[in-house]
């Protein structure tokens, strides 16, 4: 079974452990390099998400700069860093959309892909993904 595969069943299963995924870890935004190392992190997910052309045109007309922003910070909280997140919360910036299931997994795509190229271990990039996925419910099918 090849690593992506296996990575979206970890992102279903995590799904499905209420709960489970909230755990903080300053060790998590340590391991992804602190700040800067997400903002980097954050930034090439970006660009492959403009490369991907089965997700790109959710992000056509939308302020990158501030998505990048804001990404960024959501990340660093979430991974226990000194970051606050001050955007919209999930329902309200993906209602209406129509992010489909395959467009969550195809980001997910891109984020691995992000991770990958910025050396995050493999350990570090499921304790992000099991941070993310309960985002889920709150993005697919608004």
């Amino acid at each position: 079974m090849n690593r992506l595969l296996m990575n979206s069943f970890l992102l279903a299963a995590l799904l499905m452990l209420p709960g489970q995924a909230n755990a903080r870890s300053d060790s998590l935004y340590q391991d992804l390099g602190g700040t800067a190392g997400i903002e980097q992190l954050v930034e090439d997910l970006l660009f492959n998400v403009a490369d991907d052309r089965r997700i790109r045109h959710h992000f056509m007309d939308i302020d990158i700069g501030r998505l990048h922003e804001k990404l960024s910070e959501q990340i660093c909280e979430l991974a226990g860093g000194p970051c606050v997140y001050t955007g919209d919360d999930m329902v309200k910036s993906h209602t209406g959309m129509g992010v489909t299931r395959a467009d969550f997994n195809a980001l997910v795509e891109a984020l691995q892909v992000a991770m990958d190229d910025n050396g995050v271990s493999v350990s570090a990039q499921n304790r992000l993904l099991a941070l993310l996925a309960p985002m889920h419910h709150e993005i697919v099918g608004l």
